[in-house]
């Protein structure tokens, strides 16, 4: 099975290759396929916005298209900054900027005041009409400092749970199974299995 994944992002990338081909699905990109194509992301939700990229690609393509939407929501901020992750404090501003701003923002707050999840809304569309949704999330809090050299996006500042380790501090395995991608991609996978075992 090959799929197109709607994105340039080279971590999303390497995440979706990394989860989806030992399940049989062969992962394309863009520019692999010679795409270029542009998603205004007006949508107010991760679902909205990743279903936008999914048909655009689709309609560009012509074959199976799969898009993903995520970000950080942090409690203390209401959610910020939420779908506008990828344009908090500007799309061009590196994000060791934006993250030393989110540190800033969160000074003088303490254990709870500090949860947040990362989302991650993955939207498939296998045809005209034939769409697929998966929504995950994983727990965790803002940490107090940028940490660990692996990941990418806000990765350093975003401390798990159940590891109590931050995502760019821990290994491709262990991200791909406690992250929000991993679990969408997975639900995703037995969605897909569902629906082409219909048909």
């Amino acid at each position: 099975m090959k799929f197109l994944a709607a994105t340039s992002n080279p971590g999303k990338l390497k995440e979706f290759h990394r989860i989806l081909e030992p399940l049989g699905i062969q992962v394309l990109s863009p520019k692999e396929l010679g795409l270029a194509v542009e998603v205004e992301e007006t949508a107010g939700t991760f679902e909205g916005n990743a279903r936008l990229k999914a048909e655009a690609y689709f309609s560009a393509s012509g074959m199976p298209t799969l898009a993903d939407d995520s970000g950080l929501c942090i409690d203390a901020l209401g959610g910020a900054p939420g779908v506008y992750s990828a344009r908090f404090e500007g799309e061009d501003t590196p994000y060791p900027v934006k993250m030393q701003k989110i540190l800033d923002l969160m000074q003088g707050k303490t254990g709870e005041e500090r949860s947040a999840r990362f989302v991650c809304a993955l939207v498939c569309v296998l045809g005209p009409g034939r769409e697929l949704c998966a929504v995950e999330s994983c727990e965790g809090y803002v940490g107090e400092k940028i940490e660990g050299a692996h990941g990418f996006g806000y990765d350093p500042i975003f401390v798990e749970k159940e590891t109590g380790k931050s995502f760019a501090s821990l290994s491709d395995e262990e991200k791909d199974r406690h992250s929000h991608r991993g679990k969408s991609l997975r639900k995703m996978q037995r969605l897909l299995w569902e629906e082409l075992g219909q048909r």
